[in-house]
């Protein structure tokens, strides 16, 4: 990880195109290194859950529709899938330094899902705060984080008791690492550590949104 460090620092000194085109052989030389941790994770996460796939994704920013117009982004990140339909939620890495974290959850949920969730916190919420309150969950994410609107959704009552749930339109958890923590030598358990964590979480929103309003197999 040393060396990815030391190139996404410099590249953020210098993020064009000009740089970046004399040290491309140097980028080469990290992606397969990053690559060949990305697959260990993802064979090591494997034995824990049923993953569909791995995205590793692009440096290249996307800047057609976007006010940040610098070529590349200053991190390294993989996604690994679950498989679905039964398996919901998606697992997150991101390498950069002073924001490097492990994270996951339920980003962009469709409109019926997002529903769907809601609904089951306003029957009862009761399992969620379990989950979010437990011991491991706390050491590892903190809370349950994610954008909310800022009233309450329409059909729903602002005063329920579980109103700051059922605001969330995004349900997400995430663990920051320091450098010195990315660096170490025991950053790859602590990863797997990591993602193992959100199991609970992950299986409990993937029963919400394999059921219908009556507790019924949609599959």
């Amino acid at each position: 990880m040393k060396k990815a460090f030391e190139f996404l620092t410099h590249l953020k000194e210098n993020n064009n195109r000009e740089w970046f085109a004399r040290h491309k052989s140097e980028y080469d030389v990290i992606v397969k290194e990053n690559k060949v941790f990305f697959n260990q994770i993802y064979t090591e996460l494997q034995e824990y859950d049923n993953l569909k796939g791995m995205h590793i994704f692009r440096i290249y920013n996307d800047v057609r529709f976007s006010k940040n117009k610098a070529p590349y982004k200053t991190n390294f990140g993989v996604g690994y899938s679950r498989s679905k339909p039964m398996l919901r939620g998606g697992y997150y890495i991101q390498l950069e330094p002073g924001n490097s974290f492990v994270g996951g959850g339920f980003w962009g949920p469709e409109a019926k899902d997002l529903l769907r969730i809601r609904k089951e916190f306003e029957i009862s919420s009761s399992e969620i705060e379990k989950i979010t309150s437990d011991t491991t969950f706390i050491q590892y994410f903190g809370e349950l984080k994610g954008d909310a609107v800022k009233t309450a959704p329409r059909g729903f009552d602002k005063n329920h008791p579980a109103i700051d749930l059922i605001r969330k339109k995004q349900f997400l958890v995430m663990r920051q690492f320091t450098d010195k923590e990315v660096l170490s030598d025991n950053f790859q358990k602590e990863v797997l550590l990591t993602l193992i964590a959100m199991r609970p979480f992950f299986d409990y929103m993937s029963e919400i949104l394999t059921t219908d309003m009556n507790g019924e197999p949609l599959f």
